[in-house]
């Protein structure tokens, strides 16, 4: 009497375009405001590192100013302090600095 009668749901409706448009715009979204520019970004950096030549005066990842003494092929020697020499990593290199800024310090 107070119990209404339960009846099996029709079928389901076939998926279409305007269903997948939000997950294309969030996509659509990562790529021009995450992906993109963490690219560009990264390629700078590669073209920096690939540019060092002795005389340049760096930053590292782990904040060591230095000027560069040497480079090889997957390291690069730095000169931190008057004849004190350090090897690091390439990829370690964060910033290249303007000439002249390690006497200013």
């Amino acid at each position: 009497m107070f119990i209404s009668n339960a009846y099996a749901a029709g079928a389901a409706p076939a998926p279409d375009f305007m269903s997948f448009l939000p997950l294309i715009v969030i996509f659509v979204l990562f790529w021009f405001m995450l992906i993109r520019p963490q690219m560009k970004q990264a390629k700078e950096q590669r073209k920096m590192i690939d540019a060092l030549q002795k005389g340049d005066e760096v930053i590292t990842a782990g904040g060591i100013v230095g000027k560069v003494n040497k480079v090889g092929d997957s390291f690069v020697a730095l000169e931190i302090a008057p004849e004190v020499v350090v090897q690091v990593q390439k990829h370690t290199i964060q910033t290249l600095l303007p000439k002249g800024t390690i006497k200013s310090l």
